[in-house]
């Protein structure tokens, strides 16, 4: 049943903002601290930028994205808030963990618990925010996420960097070290925010968009049974439960068997490009390529799994997301721009200290609070002129504003890169980063404004398992590989910028059909 879309905001809009917008600065204060403090981690625990990049973006990438579906389910059939409240508390007493990390391996589990944690940030988050904004402020509402990151991301660098700073400087004789410490400040905020997420008052799903939106009387029976759907191995049980033809099953294996194949010619060619020695988890040793290309197949066979599983088990969602072009195209652009984002942020204060013979003190201060300001400035400029835009040009004016940040800024980077001091540098990301912070809002009002409200918690999912996976699993990877092979960290960073190619052409296609998609949205729901 449908009524008519309200325009005003649900009482309590601008507090669960707030909560929500703080959530996801947590979130990414947690997950990018490793960036300020990797020289000090690979010189403790004598590892390169490789296994760096491996730590950042893969150890974390795969449960992030696995347990996002599960979560993502049950962001859209439970209570929201108790949701965060609980992820919450869980990533940051994973972050804590890394405080006692003196091993590559506990530092590994430490990110995988981290990973565990926040995959139900964005699903949940955005569902509930949804159902207190109406539709015309969604790009302000995704601004004041994308601004939050920012924050977090900024945060990180300074906290992360003046606290192990601190620390050494403070307590150099003391068994733990200031990296370590930095962690355990890091996790300490996460405590105290997830008992006013607790005490949010849940929003009635679906009431902006005029949709009615029945109870679900079994969440967690249904995120556990998405959860088995997807997992590796477990899946096929259940693929047989639910009635899976021979074809399927057969293209299932097919799959599985490309993507082995894939992984193994991965492997041999970075090990040919950079050798690496073996890694030690316990009693068992594994080289670093062969374990970067088994959790990135494994991520990949999981995407499989899913849009099958979506497909035996919720078939009007499967043809709501499958069937509509601007979401697909909405994805992979998401997913390349984060190749490109994660393979830079990973190594930003990496390449300051070296290029610029800057202190971890000094780089947390400057960058940091620098790319903390233009990170919330920019989101707010851009995503109420997307809306504005939009309003005028159905569809295509989001669609130009992301076209526009992520063309012009990699064209950007190579002036930014080049500068010849610190200044110049700093001078330089101001506009760069300005112009690139445009791309997150309009781009992901557009891909959620494709499905129906009790789909948004399984879009945000299905994107994020995407994203990371491709995004963040493989970008600081290889950047941190081409680094050890090359010897210039700038060089590796820089070649990253060759994605843009693709995102500028299907930006375009979006912005041409979007509108069109969108109307369809209730054609493609029926059966």
């Amino acid at each position: 049943m449908t009524t008519q879309q309200r325009r005003t905001l649900a009482p309590g809009a601008w507090y669960a903002l707030v909560l929500v917008a703080l959530t996801n600065a947590m979130s990414l204060l947690d997950r990018q601290i490793l960036a300020i403090l990797a020289p000090a981690i690979k010189k403790d625990l004598k590892i390169g930028d490789a296994e760096m990049g491996l730590l950042y973006g893969t150890v974390f990438a795969l449960f992030y994205a696995l347990f996002s579906l599960p979560v993502g389910r049950l962001a859209d059939g439970w209570v929201r808030t108790r949701l965060l409240a609980i992820s919450l508390l869980f990533w940051s007493a994973a972050t804590g963990l890394a405080g006692f990390a003196s091993s590559f391996a506990m530092l590994a589990l430490s990110r995988l618990g981290v990973g565990i944690g926040e995959a139900a940030t964005a699903p949940a988050g955005t569902s509930l925010l949804y159902d207190f904004w109406p539709k015309h402020r969604r790009g302000f509402v995704m601004s004041v996420m994308a601004s939050a990151i920012a924050l977090g991301l900024g945060g990180s660098l300074v906290l992360g960097g003046v606290a192990a700073g601190w620390w050494d400087a403070n307590h150099a004789a003391g068994g733990l070290k200031g990296w370590q410490f930095a962690f355990l400040v890091a996790a300490a905020p996460g405590f105290v925010l997830a008992v006013f997420l607790w005490t949010l008052k849940e929003p009635t799903r679906g009431q902006m968009d005029g949709i009615d939106t029945a109870p679900d009387p079994r969440p967690f029976r249904a995120s556990l049974a998405l959860l088995g759907s997807v997992t590796p191995g477990v899946h096929w049980i259940g693929m047989k439960g639910r009635g899976a033809s021979a074809g399927m099953v057969r293209g299932n294996l097919l799959a599985l068997a490309g993507i082995a194949t894939a992984a193994v010619l991965l492997t041999m060619l970075s090990t040919a490009i950079s050798p690496k020695p073996a890694m030690a988890f316990g009693a068992v040793s594994l080289n670093p390529h062969a374990l970067q290309w088994t959790v990135i197949g494994l991520g990949v066979f999981v995407i499989v799994n899913l849009m099958q599983g979506m497909k035996l088990g919720d078939a009007q969602a499967f043809r709501v997301i499958s069937r509509s072009p601007t979401l697909m195209m909405c994805i992979a652009v998401g997913t390349l721009q984060s190749v490109l984002n994660y393979g830079m942020m990973a190594f930003n204060p990496s390449f300051l200290i070296r290029s610029y013979d800057l202190t971890m003190q000094e780089t947390a201060l400057q960058f940091g609070l620098l790319s903390a300001a233009m990170g919330i400035v920019g989101p707010l400029v851009w995503g109420p002129l997307s809306d504005w835009l939009n309003q005028r040009f159905p569809g295509g004016g989001r669609a130009w504003v992301a076209l526009f940040a992520m063309g012009v800024s990699p064209l950007m980077s190579f002036w930014v890169y080049y500068a010849g001091d610190p200044g110049s540098f700093y001078a330089r990301f101001m506009i760069y980063s300005f112009i690139l912070t445009g791309w997150m809002p309009p781009l992901y009002a557009i891909m959620y404004d494709q499905v129906l409200p009790r789909m948004r918690g399984l879009t945000a999912s299905l994107y994020l398992l995407v994203m990371t996976i491709l995004g963040m699993g493989i970008g600081p990877y290889v950047v941190g590989l081409l680094s050890d092979a090359t010897g210039s960290l700038r060089t590796a960073m820089l070649s990253i910028n060759v994605v843009a190619i693709p995102i500028a052409v299907l930006m375009v296609l979006i912005a041409r059909r979007a509108e069109r998609d969108e109307a369809a949205l209730l054609e493609r729901a029926a059966p």
